[in-house]
């Protein structure tokens, strides 16, 4: 099989740099397939369903182009095309490459408060290693090195959907070809490709999607492929969950839900029907290759780097409504309150912690680049899950009834009937105004108690993988290291230095007379 070479274009209306905001939104208007609520979506950048998340989107790519951006979220791309690129998408080599991508990162991420995981430079994380990484894909080495040109230069949107669908899951996807993704035909032009995959998150708002095998292992080729896809590519659909961002809109306002109405991530079902799949866009088209992948690409790595700087953030965020939230109840001075915000923080600084852990203390990779160190990002997969339902416990034992004591509606206020029965009942402490108290409480129900709020936590518990799988593949790790054993060897050292007669070292006493037991 020969590798088709790339195209010069891409389709987008940018070749050799970033795409501002209003280009950003121009692309997503391809006709793809998105379906919600019974209908087809005729632009998702008009729908009430995704039209402001699109452009909380679209507001990253114009922060690439401002002036302040330049050597924060704007760096030389090292692909010789002279242009800038963000700096996660570009191959690390020293630990402050890492830095320098981490700060760019949160800067992103302040942008949106820490509440959009699937940003842009979420899937640098894939793409940012295709090009020290290139051998790995083999015969599509070409395609890697092309796309890793592509996706830096551009900064484009890519999300991922490796999980099958959770049918059958006792069994490996070759079994169960009536579901999973697979090849069906091979043609000049690449291949024919169906099946579903789960979680397309942000999909409906990206350029393309990324698919690979994630779960038990392959053993029928067909399965085996590993592919970009646009998200207008013929037979492609996205069967889309309900949006927080429309039903914000029909039962709120942004003051009521002023996260969910513009931060939602649609999570999908992706269902391809017969979608041709070019050659220039395949990574990997056999069963050992793909089972291969999740270890083998680097993808691991950086995923969970991104992820512990994205909770960073959004502990920031969440410490600083804590805070605000007891001043305003009146219970700041309280000492059990005290040492649950103090709880708070301590999460806050772990998870920054760890980010300055894996950027500080890179480890070397091929190709000459480095990667963050994944013992602290394996660490941070485990205590996610653990930190995050937590800190959701702490708001509502501090908070209390204040996260529901609040009326129905910002036009509430405006009703001049009841204005003064709501100034005067649901003020805060010290002077605070009822509608900066309700003001506050609403944002932090959006985050915990609504729809919205219940789905954060399931993506926080579940974003590195299930509870079970992010433990035993950390001890997994350090069994394929070797640092289990040299753990072991540390406690065997220890031992060595005893034995039933006493000290084995020379510089230390054994009992003797002062042995009641050997005296006896």
């Amino acid at each position: 099989m020969t590798t088709v070479p790339l195209p010069e274009q891409t389709g987008l209306p940018n070749d050799v740099r970033p795409m501002t905001g209003e280009e950003y939104l121009e692309s997503l208007r391809d006709g793809r397939e998105i379906y919600i609520y019974g209908e087809r979506v005729k632009d998702v950048t008009q729908h009430p369903a995704f039209r402001n998340s699109a452009r909380s989107i679209a507001r990253l790519y114009d922060a690439l182009h401002a002036p302040e951006a330049e050597g924060v979220l704007r760096v030389p791309t090292d692909t010789g095309n002279g242009g800038f690129t963000h700096p996660f998408f570009k191959t690390p080599r020293t630990s402050d490459d890492l830095v320098a991508a981490r700060d760019a990162i949160v800067a992103w991420q302040r942008l949106v408060y820490g509440w959009m995981g699937r940003t842009p430079d979420y899937k640098a994380a894939f793409l940012g290693t295709l090009g020290a990484n290139a051998d790995f894909y083999g015969p599509f080495k070409d395609n890697a090195l092309s796309w890793f040109k592509r996706a830096q230069e551009r900064v484009l949107y890519f999300n991922h959907a490796i999980v099958h669908p959770p049918i059958d899951r006792d069994k490996p996807a070759d079994e169960t070809a009536d579901v999973c993704v697979h090849v069906e035909e091979e043609t000049d032009a690449g291949l024919v490709v169906s099946g579903a995959k789960v979680v397309a998150t942000g999909s409906a708002l990206t350029n393309a999607n990324f698919v690979a095998h994630y779960g038990l292992p392959l053993k029928d080729k067909r399965f085996g492929v590993v592919f970009s896809v646009p998200m207008d590519t013929p037979g492609l659909k996205l069967l889309c969950r309900t949006s927080y961002e429309m039903t914000a809109q029909v039962m709120g306002s942004p003051f009521d839900y002023p996260l969910s109405s513009r931060l939602d991530e649609n999570d999908a079902i992706m269902v391809m029907d017969r979608v041709l799949i070019p050659w220039e866009n395949v990574f990997m088209y056999d069963a050992e290759a793909a089972n291969s992948f999740a270890n083998g690409s680097g993808f691991v790595d950086r995923f969970t780097f991104h992820g512990c700087a994205r909770l960073a953030v959004k502990l920031d965020f969440v410490a600083g409504c804590a805070m605000k939230a007891v001043e305003m109840t009146g219970t700041a001075g309280f000492r059990g309150v005290q040492a649950q915000i103090g709880e708070i923080l301590n999460w806050r600084d772990l998870f920054w912690g760890l980010s300055d852990a894996m950027a500080k203390s890179p480890v070397a990779w091929t190709g000459g680049a480095v990667q963050p160190n994944v013992r602290y990002g394996m660490a941070y997969r485990t205590f996610m899950g653990i930190g995050y339902p937590r800190i959701k416990e702490i708001l509502q034992q501090t908070l209390g009834s204040g996260l529901i004591y609040l009326n129905s509606h910002s036009s509430d206020f405006k009703n001049p009937e009841i204005r003064p029965y709501l100034d005067q009942y649901l003020r805060g402490s010290g002077g605070v105004q009822a509608i900066d108290r309700v003001k506050l409480l609403k944002l932090l129900w959006d985050a915990v108690g609504t729809e919205f709020g219940g789905r954060h936590e399931l993506y926080e518990r579940n974003y590195g993988g299930d509870h079970e799988a992010v433990r035993f593949q950390t001890l997994w790790a350090y069994q394929g290291s070797g640092e289990a054993d040299a753990l072991k060897d540390f406690v065997d050292e220890c031992m060595d230095e005893y034995d039933l007669d006493g000290w084995r070292r020379d510089d230390l006493f054994n009992p003797g007379e002062l042995s009641f037991v050997q005296g006896r």
